[in-house]
């Protein structure tokens, strides 16, 4: 059995003493600062650092060897000497006044331990880890929780309590009646992040995406996001589906924003997870300008876009030199006329598989070759995804007498040809290939 008792100190205000000027004592001396203890140093010679300190007036210094008497007063202290006789003997002065004491160079001999600590920045969390006075392994392991927290594998949503409440906190999402639990008692407006969740692989999210899932109180969740992560939420978040397909709305835009609103001015932590990247097509800009305008704290989170990623999920590149040295994004047939009409600026079109032959006739009409190559890429990264090919001037009956279905992105230009399928394609005549 342990003989540790792990727990937290406030020391803001309070007076620590550290014995010894060397780069450990430097390091706890910044902790101690960085936590508002008033700090007492004692030691002959001082880092340049420590030195820093003690000359801009942050520090206390007694310059001279310790000596009893130096931890009246104290409520911890710390002894880095690397000299044995003396973190002994502060060791036992503060015994005998009831002061712990931490011992850098002998953990047998202190009566508190210093955890490896790591702070989680915005979320006010802070892990500390003992692993039996094994410094070494405390540090790995601090190491490996902070990266399942950055990861957004652990959960770090708020337990909010109650301040007059003795029984103690509540877990979960709290409703209106209960936004004046607050932090500091006040009432606690939530927060909104656009999260770009890109193509659909739920490993393609970023690190911050997922942290800021583990810790929403509401998912706002598109048709195209990764909703296999929404496997990982806690029973009690709410999840809201928003998802549109061609010609469904289901849920307008209009109502979205309002949403989005209403749940963080209740106190909520709000996700809406979109496919994509939330300023590529997916309207992020209007649900950032209603949220702001309602006093809300936005955050916007990149995604990795389907323009981008599911072409290279059937081996197409956007741009690639001596074939290629330019793109655009458009959805459907809008604007075609307007990019550059050259089989080697590549044209990425998204959400345009029932308007596929208009949009084709219309690259024609804009001076594009009718022999120029064309894929579209169903699903990307999703259970069915393939990809067919064909050109501008036969694209749309090859996609029909495929069945392509949506989600699929639609990529023209000669980078097409650099596409494994594009060989089969014009081998075998055959109009899907499988990547």
């Amino acid at each position: 059995m342990s003989d540790l008792y792990p727990l937290g100190l406030r020391v803001r205000g309070r007076l620590v003493v550290v014995v010894g000027g060397g780069p450990v004592a430097t390091r706890r001396v910044r902790g101690l600062l960085d936590a508002g203890a008033r700090v007492r140093v004692v030691s002959p010679g001082l880092s340049d650092e420590l030195a820093g300190l003690v000359a801009g007036g942050g520090v206390e210094h007694l310059a001279r060897a310790y000596a009893a008497g130096d931890l009246d007063g104290a409520w911890l202290v710390h002894s880095a000497t690397g000299v044995p006789a003396v973190d002994t003997a502060v060791a036992r002065d503060a015994e005998t006044s009831r002061t712990f004491c931490v011992v850098a160079a002998d953990a047998a001999a202190a009566s508190a331990w210093v955890p490896a600590v790591t702070a989680l920045a915005g979320e006010q969390v802070v892990v500390a880890v003992h692993a039996g006075r094994d410094p070494r392994r405390a540090m790995r392991l601090r190491d490996g929780i902070a990266a399942a927290l950055e990861a957004g594998e652990l959960p770090l949503r708020r337990v909010r309590t109650r301040p007059d409440d003795s029984r103690g906190p509540r877990e979960g999402p709290q409703r209106s009646e209960d936004a004046s639990w607050g932090e500091g008692g006040g009432t606690r407006t939530g927060r909104v992040a656009l999260v770009g969740g890109g193509p659909g692989d739920p490993g393609l999210v970023t690190g911050r995406g997922r942290r800021l899932l583990a810790s929403a109180d509401v998912v706002v969740v598109d048709r195209l996001g990764p909703r296999s992560l929404l496997g990982t939420l806690a029973d009690d978040v709410e999840v809201i589906d928003v998802g549109k397909t061609a010609g469904n709305h289901p849920v307008p835009q209009e109502r979205i924003n309002e949403l989005l609103v209403e749940h963080a001015l209740a106190g909520r932590d709000v996700v809406r997870l979109k496919g994509g990247d939330p300023y590529v097509f997916g309207r992020g800009g209007e649900e950032l300008a209603v949220c702001r305008a309602a006093g809300i704290e936005v955050e916007v989170v990149p995604g990795v876009t389907s323009a981008v990623s599911v072409p290279a999920a059937a081996g197409i590149p956007v741009t690639h030199r001596g074939v290629a040295a330019g793109f655009s994004v458009l959805t459907a047939h809008e604007a075609v006329a307007h990019v550059p009409a050259g089989t080697d600026h590549t044209l990425v079109l998204l959400m345009g598989v029932t308007r596929l032959a208009r949009t084709a006739e219309a690259l024609v009409a804009s001076g594009r070759p009718a022999s120029t190559p064309v894929a579209v890429v169903e699903d990307g990264y999703g259970p069915r995804q393939r990809a067919t090919f064909g050109t501008l001037a036969d694209i749309a009956e090859r996609a029909a007498a495929a069945e392509v279905r949506p989600p699929a992105v639609t990529v023209v230009g000669d980078v097409v040809r650099l596409a494994p399928g594009w060989d089969a394609h014009t081998t075998d005549d055959e109009s899907v290939s499988k990547p």
